[in-house]
Protein backbone atom coordinates (compact mmCIF):
# COMPACT_ATOMS: atom_id res chain seq x y z
CA UNK A 1 0.00 0.00 0.00
CA UNK A 2 1.05 3.64 -0.86
CA UNK A 3 1.43 6.71 1.55
CA UNK A 4 -1.35 7.91 -0.40
CA UNK A 5 -3.81 5.17 -0.10
CA UNK A 6 -3.09 5.49 3.67
CA UNK A 7 -3.86 9.03 3.49
CA UNK A 8 -7.34 8.27 1.78
CA UNK A 9 -8.38 5.80 4.44
CA UNK A 10 -11.30 7.08 5.75
CA UNK A 11 -12.48 8.27 9.34
CA UNK A 12 -15.78 5.82 10.31
CA UNK A 13 -18.39 8.63 11.21
CA UNK A 14 -19.75 6.36 14.11
CA UNK A 15 -20.98 8.93 16.84
CA UNK A 16 -18.98 10.13 19.61
CA UNK A 17 -15.92 7.99 18.82
CA UNK A 18 -13.22 10.27 17.36
CA UNK A 19 -10.18 9.26 15.38
CA UNK A 20 -12.30 5.93 14.54
CA UNK A 21 -11.11 3.97 11.20
CA UNK A 22 -9.48 0.71 9.59
CA UNK A 23 -5.70 0.66 10.38
CA UNK A 24 -5.56 -2.02 9.10
CA UNK A 25 -6.56 -1.02 5.54
CA UNK A 26 -4.20 -2.50 2.75
CA UNK A 27 -1.95 -3.77 5.61
CA UNK A 28 -4.02 -6.41 7.38
CA UNK A 29 -7.78 -7.85 6.22
CA UNK A 30 -10.03 -4.91 5.90
CA UNK A 31 -11.99 -4.78 9.32
CA UNK A 32 -9.62 -6.41 11.56
CA UNK A 33 -7.73 -3.56 13.24
CA UNK A 34 -9.85 -0.37 14.17
CA UNK A 35 -8.63 2.33 16.33
CA UNK A 36 -9.85 5.11 18.07
CA UNK A 37 -10.25 7.48 20.89
CA UNK A 38 -12.39 5.91 24.20
CA UNK A 39 -16.07 4.40 24.12
CA UNK A 40 -17.66 6.01 26.84
CA UNK A 41 -19.47 8.82 25.45
CA UNK A 42 -20.96 6.22 22.83
CA UNK A 43 -24.61 7.11 22.23
CA UNK A 44 -26.91 4.12 21.93
CA UNK A 45 -27.24 4.74 17.76
CA UNK A 46 -23.29 4.80 17.64
CA UNK A 47 -23.30 2.07 19.88
CA UNK A 48 -25.33 0.21 17.51
CA UNK A 49 -22.59 0.93 14.61
CA UNK A 50 -20.02 0.41 16.64
CA UNK A 51 -21.74 -3.35 16.98
CA UNK A 52 -22.18 -3.70 12.97
CA UNK A 53 -18.36 -3.29 12.80
CA UNK A 54 -17.93 -7.07 14.22
CA UNK A 55 -15.63 -5.89 16.85
CA UNK A 56 -14.39 -8.91 19.00
CA UNK A 57 -11.69 -7.63 21.51
CA UNK A 58 -11.60 -3.77 22.83
CA UNK A 59 -8.00 -3.41 24.08
CA UNK A 60 -8.07 -0.24 26.34
CA UNK A 61 -4.63 1.03 27.10
CA UNK A 62 -5.51 3.54 29.89
CA UNK A 63 -4.29 3.43 32.89
CA UNK A 64 -6.73 2.52 35.58
CA UNK A 65 -7.82 6.05 37.10
CA UNK A 66 -9.21 6.92 33.75
CA UNK A 67 -10.84 3.87 32.79
CA UNK A 68 -12.70 4.17 36.18
CA UNK A 69 -13.61 7.63 35.77
CA UNK A 70 -14.64 7.09 32.09
CA UNK A 71 -15.49 3.26 32.13
CA UNK A 72 -15.98 1.87 28.15
CA UNK A 73 -19.14 1.25 26.50
CA UNK A 74 -18.77 -2.10 24.58
CA UNK A 75 -20.13 -3.35 21.45
CA UNK A 76 -22.06 -6.41 22.04
CA UNK A 77 -20.06 -9.68 21.75
CA UNK A 78 -16.72 -7.99 22.18
CA UNK A 79 -14.23 -9.06 24.76
CA UNK A 80 -12.98 -6.21 27.19
CA UNK A 81 -9.23 -6.17 27.32
CA UNK A 82 -7.79 -4.03 30.06
CA UNK A 83 -4.01 -3.62 29.61
CA UNK A 84 -2.11 -0.11 30.75
CA UNK A 85 0.93 1.52 28.76
CA UNK A 86 1.47 4.10 31.29
CA UNK A 87 1.98 3.69 34.81
CA UNK A 88 -0.85 4.62 37.07
CA UNK A 89 -0.43 7.59 38.93
CA UNK A 90 -2.11 6.87 41.76
CA UNK A 91 0.16 3.59 42.17
CA UNK A 92 2.91 4.35 41.34
CA UNK A 93 6.13 7.05 41.75
CA UNK A 94 6.84 6.85 38.09
CA UNK A 95 5.36 9.72 36.48
CA UNK A 96 4.37 10.38 32.95
CA UNK A 97 7.17 12.55 31.23
CA UNK A 98 5.17 16.10 30.29
CA UNK A 99 7.20 17.03 27.08
CA UNK A 100 6.14 14.37 23.99
CA UNK A 101 10.20 13.94 23.16
CA UNK A 102 10.19 12.05 25.99
CA UNK A 103 6.87 10.28 26.79
CA UNK A 104 7.12 8.33 23.80
CA UNK A 105 10.21 6.29 24.49
CA UNK A 106 9.28 5.91 27.82
CA UNK A 107 5.50 4.53 26.25
CA UNK A 108 8.53 1.92 25.08
CA UNK A 109 9.91 1.19 27.93
CA UNK A 110 6.65 0.45 29.87
CA UNK A 111 3.98 -0.46 27.67
CA UNK A 112 5.77 -3.54 26.04
CA UNK A 113 3.51 -6.16 27.76
CA UNK A 114 0.30 -4.28 26.50
CA UNK A 115 1.36 -3.90 22.49
CA UNK A 116 2.40 -7.62 23.00
CA UNK A 117 -0.84 -8.37 24.07
CA UNK A 118 -2.35 -6.47 21.03
CA UNK A 119 -0.14 -8.60 18.82
CA UNK A 120 -1.34 -11.56 20.65
CA UNK A 121 -5.43 -10.39 19.79
CA UNK A 122 -4.76 -9.55 16.33
CA UNK A 123 -3.47 -13.05 15.72
CA UNK A 124 -6.75 -14.97 16.75
CA UNK A 125 -7.66 -13.39 13.31
CA UNK A 126 -10.86 -11.64 15.21
CA UNK A 127 -11.52 -7.69 14.86
CA UNK A 128 -9.85 -5.60 17.22
CA UNK A 129 -10.28 -2.61 18.28
CA UNK A 130 -7.36 -0.86 20.44
CA UNK A 131 -7.84 2.49 21.80
CA UNK A 132 -6.24 5.07 24.86
CA UNK A 133 -8.12 8.26 25.67
CA UNK A 134 -7.92 10.27 23.03
CA UNK A 135 -6.43 7.35 20.45
CA UNK A 136 -3.32 9.06 19.32
CA UNK A 137 -0.17 8.37 21.52
CA UNK A 138 -0.66 5.25 23.19
CA UNK A 139 -2.55 3.78 20.19
CA UNK A 140 -0.45 5.47 18.00
CA UNK A 141 2.71 3.68 19.02
CA UNK A 142 0.62 0.58 19.41
CA UNK A 143 -0.85 0.60 15.87
CA UNK A 144 2.70 1.42 14.44
CA UNK A 145 4.03 -1.68 15.63
CA UNK A 146 1.29 -3.77 14.45
CA UNK A 147 1.40 -2.01 10.85
CA UNK A 148 5.31 -2.10 10.57
CA UNK A 149 5.30 -6.04 12.12
CA UNK A 150 2.88 -6.70 8.94
CA UNK A 151 5.73 -5.30 6.80
CA UNK A 152 4.61 -1.85 5.90
CA UNK A 153 7.28 0.29 5.22
CA UNK A 154 8.02 3.42 8.11
CA UNK A 155 7.21 5.83 6.04
CA UNK A 156 3.57 4.64 5.12
CA UNK A 157 3.57 3.84 8.98
CA UNK A 158 4.02 7.23 9.70
CA UNK A 159 1.45 8.79 7.64
CA UNK A 160 -0.84 6.99 9.64
CA UNK A 161 0.29 7.99 12.60
CA UNK A 162 -0.37 11.48 11.53
CA UNK A 163 -3.69 11.36 10.77
CA UNK A 164 -4.79 11.13 14.22
CA UNK A 165 -3.99 15.02 14.17
CA UNK A 166 -6.67 15.75 11.16
CA UNK A 167 -8.64 13.35 12.93
CA UNK A 168 -8.60 14.76 16.34
CA UNK A 169 -8.97 18.46 15.15
CA UNK A 170 -5.02 19.05 16.15
CA UNK A 171 -4.04 20.32 12.35
CA UNK A 172 -3.93 23.63 13.60
CA UNK A 173 -2.30 23.06 16.80
CA UNK A 174 -2.97 21.92 20.27
CA UNK A 175 -6.60 21.46 21.98
CA UNK A 176 -7.64 21.82 25.53
CA UNK A 177 -9.38 19.01 27.71
CA UNK A 178 -9.46 17.61 30.75
CA UNK A 179 -7.88 14.77 32.69
CA UNK A 180 -8.97 11.93 34.74
CA UNK A 181 -8.04 14.16 37.88
CA UNK A 182 -10.09 17.08 36.32
CA UNK A 183 -6.94 19.20 35.15
CA UNK A 184 -7.06 21.23 31.94
CA UNK A 185 -4.10 19.91 29.77
CA UNK A 186 -3.77 20.58 26.33
CA UNK A 187 -3.80 17.41 23.46
CA UNK A 188 -1.17 18.32 21.43
CA UNK A 189 -0.26 17.44 17.97
CA UNK A 190 1.65 13.76 17.27
CA UNK A 191 5.00 14.16 15.65
CA UNK A 192 7.08 12.08 13.39
CA UNK A 193 9.79 12.45 15.43
CA UNK A 194 8.37 11.18 18.82
CA UNK A 195 6.64 8.41 17.34
CA UNK A 196 10.16 6.93 15.51
CA UNK A 197 12.15 7.48 18.72
CA UNK A 198 10.02 5.06 20.22
CA UNK A 199 10.26 2.59 17.89
CA UNK A 200 13.46 3.07 17.79
CA UNK A 201 13.87 2.51 21.90
CA UNK A 202 12.08 -0.71 21.49
CA UNK A 203 14.28 -2.04 18.77
CA UNK A 204 17.64 -1.12 20.38
CA UNK A 205 17.31 -1.90 23.72
CA UNK A 206 15.61 -5.69 22.51
CA UNK A 207 17.45 -6.27 19.07
CA UNK A 208 14.58 -5.76 16.75
CA UNK A 209 10.82 -5.07 17.15
CA UNK A 210 10.59 -9.11 17.15
CA UNK A 211 12.23 -9.45 20.05
CA UNK A 212 11.34 -6.80 21.74
CA UNK A 213 7.81 -8.19 21.85
CA UNK A 214 8.81 -11.83 22.42
CA UNK A 215 10.28 -10.63 25.53
CA UNK A 216 6.86 -8.99 26.46
CA UNK A 217 4.98 -12.17 25.90
CA UNK A 218 4.10 -12.55 22.18
CA UNK A 219 5.00 -15.72 20.21
CA UNK A 220 6.67 -16.72 16.92
CA UNK A 221 3.79 -18.16 16.03
CA UNK A 222 2.14 -15.12 17.07
CA UNK A 223 4.32 -12.80 15.37
CA UNK A 224 3.84 -15.49 11.94
CA UNK A 225 0.48 -15.33 12.11
CA UNK A 226 0.60 -11.43 11.43
CA UNK A 227 2.72 -11.04 8.82
CA UNK A 228 -0.06 -13.81 7.03
CA UNK A 229 -2.92 -12.00 7.62
CA UNK A 230 -2.66 -9.40 4.49
CA UNK A 231 -5.16 -8.37 2.51
CA UNK A 232 -5.91 -11.08 0.25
Amino acid sequence: MTETEIAAAPFLDIPDVPNLRDAGSGVYRPGLLYRSATLHHLTDEGLRRLTELGIRTVLDLRSAGEVALYPDRLPDGATYLHLPMLPDPATTDRAWPEDQSALYPFMAETGGIAIAAAVRALATGAPLLVHCAVGKDRTGLTVAALQTLAGLPLDAVTTDFLRSNAGLGLDLGPVPYLDAAGVERLSRPVEAAHLHAALTHATTRHGSLAAYLRDHGATDADLATLRSLGPS
